[in-house]
């Protein structure tokens, strides 16, 4: 595979900025919607797996004031990347950033929570540059081990919460719950109202649990949604 850079642009919110980088995954409306979706209370600890250019654990940052966070990431460039945007962050005290395989990274202590963009292709073309197609496909970091490994790394009363395409989403969920996990939140996105639902945004629970269903539809006939805006207004500039 071609090693040539993918290179990201500068993305700045209303209390961050991610600085562009080689990190093969740019700041997308799938990473904002989870990381403004994702729920946490009290005085806990956070996982951010795969890090990337450091969103999510961003905007875990600036949302959770009493949680510490630690970011983990496979790739040379999205630890460079993260590491810059933790430093020009007001939240360097409570940003860890760990440069690990997830599958064999040794955490420090249980988490409460993990949140995580993961690749979402288990088939079809990849991109030719390795960190772009580290961050799409499912090649490093297979659905299932990534369950496992979330399993592992959790708490017994913790939760994980992710972003996926319908079909891949659908999957994983099924996949969850054979494996004892329980659907605690589901959030169907459609891009609009004419369009079918393309994203799933969900919780994991490890302890029996209702699930929350609810929609999100991003777009309305004259811009972004209520729905979406009152989701993301803390981050987006201009919302």
């Amino acid at each position: 595979m071609n090693s040539k850079a993918f290179k990201t642009k500068d993305f700045k919110f209303k209390q961050f900025s991610i600085e562009g980088s080689e990190s093969g995954m740019p700041v997308s409306t799938d990473g904002i919607m989870l990381g403004a979706w994702f729920q946490s209370h009290g005085k806990v600890n956070i996982l951010d797996i795969g890090t990337g250019t450091g969103l999510l654990a961003l905007m875990c940052a600036q949302r959770f004031a009493n949680a510490s966070i630690t970011a983990v990431d496979i790739e040379n460039t999205a630890i460079d990347a993260a590491r810059g945007n933790f430093a020009h962050s007001p939240w360097q005290d409570k940003l860890s950033l760990q440069h690990a395989d997830v599958l064999n990274f040794e955490a420090p202590h249980a988490f409460q929570h993990i949140i995580c963009n993961p690749p979402y292709f288990n088939n079809g073309e990849q991109s030719k540059q390795s960190q772009r197609a580290t961050a799409r496909h499912t090649n490093s970091l297979q659905h299932g081990a990534l369950l496992k490994r979330c399993d592992e790394l959790l708490d017994a009363n913790g939760t994980a919460s992710f972003v996926l395409p319908i079909t891949e989403g659908e999957q994983f969920i099924a996949m969850a719950l054979d494996h004892g996990w329980y659907l605690a939140r589901l959030c169907r996105v459609q891009p609009s109202q004419k369009k079918p639902v393309h994203r799933l945004l969900f919780e994991l629970s490890k302890q029996p649990c209702d699930t929350q269903e609810s929609r999100l539809i991003i777009h309305s006939s004259t811009g972004y949604s209520e729905d979406f805006v009152q989701l993301t207004h803390e981050f987006y500039l201009k919302m």
